[in-house]
């Protein structure tokens, strides 16, 4: 209560009357916790747009997808990786729009676009290193299954069936590729010594120390597994933040509106737990796609032709960029040696 005492005395304007919004009548079966009391007082900042801040939160969304799509274009990532970041963009465009009428239509592109974008990474997880055969029967069954969660989730038309089955698939997709990272790029597994050890005797034949060349591979993927498990660790826990927070906000809705009504605008934004709630998973997804797209390259085996960039842990964002030629050649993974 300190800290809503402490916004009292800060500038502010009090939330204007609600308007006649464009968009009615409200068809959604979802209302979030943002000015509306019943479906007919939203639009208090435009008629234009039911819930403002719900809608331009969604921005993170459409600008962070665009940067992975200029990304993937530009360094050569796999094709699938550019389709999920076209999946995420449609994630935003259909946030933004389902906010800003709360019509059900609208409301169907948002949620089911979590789920075909999930099914694309489960496919990219699951279908890497199998057969043609594999891969396309894996397509066929994550199509029934996007097509019966689809149809079922129409059908039922209950929130809380798409919310878990959007919750299951991103916690297999998320298991499953901590498992092969770890497989693949720790040192002391099974599977990465049965590997160094083929390398070694390929190399056996083309270098006279492959020794030297195999400790290097160890102290980079070592350093990659590192990095990785930092890049999941942050992504995780700002989803999972933003998660709490936005049901708080559920919890908690009648309280904290008024809350905002008491201490006005601007600052009254900062109490819409839904708009965290898309930074925050905005952020997160971006991270866990950024880490598919790493985690593909090194179980290419192009660690040292891709890296991954990430300046600052708060305040910048990962990429991963192909390396130039002339430094590649300086990483001592010359195609000679190899």
């Amino acid at each position: 209560m300190a800290i809503l005492d402490m916004f009292k005395k800060l500038p502010s304007v009090p939330y204007p009357a609600p308007k006649t919004g464009y968009w009615l009548p409200v068809t959604s079966t979802l209302n979030w916790c943002e000015e509306a009391r019943s479906q007919s007082t939203d639009y208090y900042a435009t008629p234009y747009s039911a819930e403002i801040v719900n809608t331009l939160t969604n921005l993170l969304f459409i600008y962070l997808a665009i940067l992975g799509v200029r990304s993937c274009l530009r360094n050569g990532h796999d094709t699938i990786f550019l389709v999920t970041f076209c999946g995420y963009f449609l994630v935003g465009s259909g946030s933004f729009a389902f906010h800003a009428t709360l019509k059900y239509p609208m409301q169907l592109v948002d949620e089911l676009s979590m789920i075909y974008t999930t099914c694309l990474m489960f496919w990219a997880c699951f279908g890497h290193g199998h057969s043609r055969r594999f891969q396309v029967l894996l397509g066929i069954a994550l199509f029934a299954l996007a097509a019966f969660i689809t149809l079922y989730y129409h059908y039922l038309q209950d929130p809380d069936f798409h919310q878990n089955a959007y919750a299951i698939l991103t916690a297999i997709v998320l298991i499953r590729s901590m498992f092969v990272m770890e497989q693949a790029l720790r040192p002391s597994s099974a599977k990465r010594k049965r590997d160094l050890a083929d390398i070694e005797s390929k190399m056996g034949k083309l270098s006279h120390e492959p020794t030297a060349e195999l400790q290097r591979r160890d102290v980079r993927d070592r350093d990659i597994l590192i990095r990785m498990w930092a890049m999941v660790g942050y992504g995780l826990f700002i989803f999972l933040l933003g998660f709490a927070i936005w049901n708080l906000d559920n919890e908690f809705c009648s309280t904290i509106r008024s809350w905002r009504h008491e201490i006005g605008l601007p600052w009254g934004i900062l109490l819409e737990g839904h708009g965290w709630w898309h930074l925050m998973t905005g952020t997160g997804a971006y991270f866990y796609i950024t880490w598919g797209v790493w985690l593909r390259h090194c179980l290419n085996g192009k660690q040292d032709e891709y890296e991954m960039h990430w300046p600052r842990l708060i305040t910048s964002l990962p990429f991963v960029e192909r390396i130039p030629r002339r430094v590649q050649a300086g990483n001592g993974a010359s195609k000679k040696t190899i």
